[in-house]
């Protein structure tokens, strides 16, 4: 069936009406009398609003963290540090967007406002800002420049205003938690020597936090624009009076002033559920809330594996389309910190997670941090460059231009689609000549007619029979199929299960010439480097196929342990061989085409060192696994909720530089999100060698590198807790190196 998009109505042929006349809409409520059939049904007529829809088409976009935490090099700030702090002495925007601007991304969002309180542009409200440091003479507003280089790059805008603010919370004369009563207040409150040009005004029965937030909301809203999201999270660092946020008058400004935004972490977008690119292998955007989601508040878990199956819909009194957006950190952190320690993730995994998240029914996010020269760092625009380069020459090319098929599917027009017969759920594509491909893109016309598609698969005509090449589960706005090179003049597309009559719109093939794979670097207990391609880095999940398997078979591996970077002129690894205190770098090289190069720095071998001391230990969960060169056991304390400690005798006296820190990835009741680590010449006068804090290890639980401020010489170390992320009572650690002085 054949149909066209008139205005905002579908016209087909041959209309199908369901049994009970449902009708698309953003929220469906289910009753206490529809059955498990009635709300499949449901499911299958829940369709995203305008802005959510246009908001999906972005399906890449950038987030920029940028504030006082950029010089003080921690991941939260306390909202105590002084503004003079942001010594910031240039910036260049327009380099932001130009580097974005080239990955192929479509949107920036600047974090105005982190927790600590500290906002990047001229507020009237507040003096804990970039108006109080020494950039441009206290003139300076880092919102106002980016808008300007969005307008003039066409990239469109948006806000992140973190509802958390320490500094209002550490201030005696702080708004947040003062337990002031709510009474009718108008937005914005004026001030004399700045008025507003927008006449627009709001009347609301708020308390002095909320309408602290609302006034800069309307400042952003109104002097920056348009502004096409706003983003809230839900950190709470440190609360204070049972402040509670208004969000229904947050939303009636939001919808009056940005018609166009979408509002993330409320009912327009959701988190993905973790902040390491990791995606599930089914994303589905039609999913179930116990309370109308338009007058919620909060929500609930969005971390489980799966969240709009129909085991999950069944338990819902309302269904809600809601698109996830999977948001993570080109570099280790969402703070710039430096271009030596400081993780960059590879053109390999960043456009590997482009793949699984834009091509998964999700719009990726991914955060560049600018350095101390308000610039994005040379390495990190080599990424992005690349990535868009890649995207390019895969993407824009449709290998299906010429094929002859069901029209709707083949013309690149989303608004057109096709209506698949039950009785032949399948769709056969012909090309002129045989043409070779390794991805499939696919859509529904979720405008109109919802997700629906439960499982399909992906045929070629080969050897004069139907040959099946791929299955995967949902499509919904955009699903990448990705799968080793095959080469036919004919495909064919089977829906195998889905909850309504599937409507497609469309279907486009492409060809990524694939690099070398990206390498992993690891050691065993015998001091032993091992370098093979990576199948597991940054939180990877197979999405229907793993690319990184496509390995040629003339692979070689160069490395390196100098400083200096590999290639055909360095060592060629063919077995693993002995390193202590050294960064090893590698890179894979195949048919002349080089891969990304891979970075370890190894701290000194641990093969010999003992636990002389701990608080507790629980279990099999024993001191000495925090050392033993498998990050896949890890040592627990008990949950006794006081401070723990670990003791360790290095074997020898060492010049210690700072230390890294595993986390568990399998069991977060334990992480160190802060603590303080005492070096010792004899283990029983100590001494502290530095405070370390790490942020985001629940949803990031990636090993961090502490660097001391200077080298101490010790031959025992003592690790010791502060706050346990989570507020778990235990303590955990799956691995511990140190690094000693150059």
């Amino acid at each position: 069936m054949v149909c066209l998009l008139v205005g905002s109505t579908p016209f087909c042929l041959a209309q199908q009406q369901s049994k009970k006349s449902l009708r698309p809409q953003n929220t469906i409520p289910i009753l206490s009398s529809d059955s498990k059939n009635d709300i499949i049904d449901k499911a299958a007529y829940v369709v995203p609003t305008a802005n959510q829809y246009a908001a999906l088409q972005n399906e890449f976009i950038a987030f920029v963290h940028f504030g006082p935490n950029t010089f003080t090099k921690m991941e939260w700030g306390n909202g105590m540090e002084n503004p003079s702090i942001f010594n910031l002495k240039e910036l260049d925007t327009d380099q932001w967007c130009t580097a974005m601007k080239a990955a192929g991304m479509k949107m920036v969002i600047l974090t105005v406002k982190h927790h600590d309180g500290f906002v990047l542009w001229q507020s009237r409200y507040t003096d804990h800002g970039i108006m109080s440091s020494p950039f441009q003479n206290g003139k300076g507003d880092i919102l106002r420049n980016l808008s300007a280089s969005c307008k003039k790059a066409g990239l469109k805008l948006g806000i992140y205003l973190s509802p958390a603010d320490l500094f209002q919370i550490e201030n005696p004369k702080g708004l947040y938690g003062n337990l002031s009563k709510p009474s009718r207040r108008t937005i914005p409150r004026p001030i004399t020597n700045r008025p507003f040009t927008s006449k627009v005004k709001f009347d609301f029965v708020v308390d002095d936090y909320n309408e602290y937030f609302l006034n800069q909301l309307f400042e952003l809203l109104t002097e920056y624009g348009p502004v096409h999201e706003v983003w809230f999270d839900g950190a709470h660092p440190k609360t204070k009076g049972n402040q509670q946020y208004d969000y229904l008058a947050w939303r009636k400004l939001i919808r009056t002033l940005a018609p166009k935004a979408v509002i993330f972490g409320r009912e327009d977008i959701r988190w993905c559920g973790n902040e390491a690119g990791q995606t599930r292998s089914t994303e589905w955007n039609v999913i179930p809330y116990q309370d109308n989601p338009k007058l919620m508040t909060r929500f609930g878990d969005l971390t489980a594996e799966s969240l709009g199956s129909r085991e999950d819909i069944f338990k819902g009194k309302f269904l809600h389309y809601q698109q996830a957006e999977t948001n993570t950190s080109i570099r280790e952190g969402w703070f710039y910190r430096d271009d030596i320690y400081q993780k960059v993730r590879s053109a390999d995994d960043v456009f590997d997670i482009y793949e699984r998240s834009a091509g998964g029914n999700s719009t990726f996010l991914l955060n560049i941090p600018p350095n101390r020269e308000g610039r994005f760092p040379d390495q990190d625009v080599a990424v992005l460059s690349e990535v868009g380069k890649r995207i390019a020459a895969t993407y824009e090319k449709n290998l299906f231009a010429n094929a002859s098929g069901p029209r709707p599917l083949l013309d690149g027009n989303a608004a057109t689609f096709t209506l698949l017969d039950k009785a032949s759920e399948a769709l056969t594509i012909t090309l002129p000549k045989p043409q070779t491909i390794n991805r499939i893109v696919l859509q529904e016309a979720i405008g109109t007619h919802g997700e629906r598609i439960e499982k399909h698969a992906l045929d070629a005509w080969i050897n004069n029979q139907w040959t099946e090449i791929i299955t995967a589960t949902n499509v919904g706005y955009k699903r990448i199929l990705r799968f080793p090179e095959v080469t036919s003049a004919k495909f064919r597309v089977r829906i195998i299960e889905s909850r309504n009559t599937p409507a497609l719109s469309n279907v486009t093939a492409h060809y990524y010439q694939s690099s070398p794979p990206q390498l992993a670097i690891l050691r065993d207990r015998e001091g032993l480097v091992h370098i093979t391609p990576q199948q597991n880095d940054f939180g990877w999940k197979p999405h229907g196929h793993n690319a990184t398997k496509n390995i040629n078979q003339d692979l070689e591996i160069y490395y390196t342990m100098d400083g200096s970077n590999p290639g055909p002129n360095a060592p060629r690894y063919q077995a693993p061989f002995p390193t202590e205190s050294q960064t090893v770098r590698a890179i894979a090289i195949s048919k002349s085409r080089q891969g990304s190069i891979a970075e370890r720095a190894f701290g000194i071998l641990g093969n010999n060192w003992k636990v002389v001391g701990q608080d507790s230990e629980k279990g099999k969960h024993k001191a000495s696994l925090a050392f033993d060169a498998d990050p896949s056991t890890y040592w627990l304390s008990d949950n006794t909720g006081a401070a723990h400690f670990i003791e360790i005798d290095l074997g020898k006296q060492q010049d210690l530089a700072g230390f890294a820190y595993t986390p568990p990835s399998k069991d977060a009741s334990g992480m160190i999100e802060s603590g303080v680590i005492k070096v010792s010449h004899d283990g029983k006068r100590w001494q502290q060698a530095g405070s370390f804090q790490f942020g985001n290890l629940i949803n990031d639980p990636t090993r961090r590198v502490f660097r001391f401020e200077k080298p101490s010489a010790a031959r025992f170390v003592r690790i010791e807790s502060g706050i346990i992320a989570g507020q778990s009572g235990s303590a955990a650690i799956a691995e511990l190196e140190f690094f000693v002085s150059d």
